[in-house]
């Protein structure tokens, strides 16, 4: 089984190149996913998260509110440290339930938005970056998801520098170009990938 490593920043088009890969036979493990999953009604990890910020990050329905819970600690280190020692136990556990389930000759792509933030690099056998400029993110991102510039810049500060993110890449992606370019740009590092599986 070959573990890839896929990353990039908000914006970056990440979730477009695990598309693009998982069309060509990867197995993806969504890290994204996984985390809301993690938080669900009714799971310890809501639990948690309610008695360490209170209940106004929380929906009338019980539901985790990501975008009140963002507010707070996208703009405060400490906070974020708090909700990653939460979360990411709880996501390393049920990734390790899904990889335990591929086959030997799998390539394996754990799509994780902080790889590089949280030095997880070393568990992959490949790590490919996905990369575009701060100004696309911002404008994707805005665009895409109705979000303030000002609150995505944040979110972009709040993770790796582009440039230690490329440094801890295998392979760098770039999506600045047209759907057909990540198309083949994707295609040929399906090639490289199943050729090191």
């Amino acid at each position: 089984m070959l573990r890839v490593g896929l990353t990039g920043g908000i914006g970056s088009g990440k979730s477009a190149v695990a598309r693009r890969l998982e069309g060509h036979g990867a197995l993806i493990v969504d890290a994204d996913q996984i985390s809301r999953e993690v938080v669900e009604p009714g799971t310890s990890g809501l639990e948690e998260i309610a008695a360490e910020f209170g209940d106004d990050v929380l929906t009338e329905e019980g539901r985790l509110d990501r975008p009140r819970l963002g507010e707070i600690v996208f703009s405060d280190t400490a906070k974020l440290a708090k909700l990653n020692a939460i979360v990411h136990p709880r996501v390393g556990a049920r990734t390790e339930e899904l990889m335990k389930g591929a086959s030997a000759d799998a390539v394996v792509v754990y799509d994780v938005p902080l790889l590089v933030e949280n030095d997880l690099g070393g568990l992959y056998d490949v790590v490919v970056v996905v990369d575009v400029p701060e100004e696309e993110q911002v404008a994707r991102v805005v665009h895409n998801r109705g979000m303030d510039a000002d609150q995505v810049r944040a979110r972009i500060n709040a993770q790796a520098a582009r440039d230690r993110r490329r440094a801890a890449a295998d392979i760098v992606v770039d999506n600045s170009g047209t759907p057909e370019d990540l198309d083949a740009r994707v295609a040929e590092v399906w090639e490289y990938l199943r050729t090191r599986a």
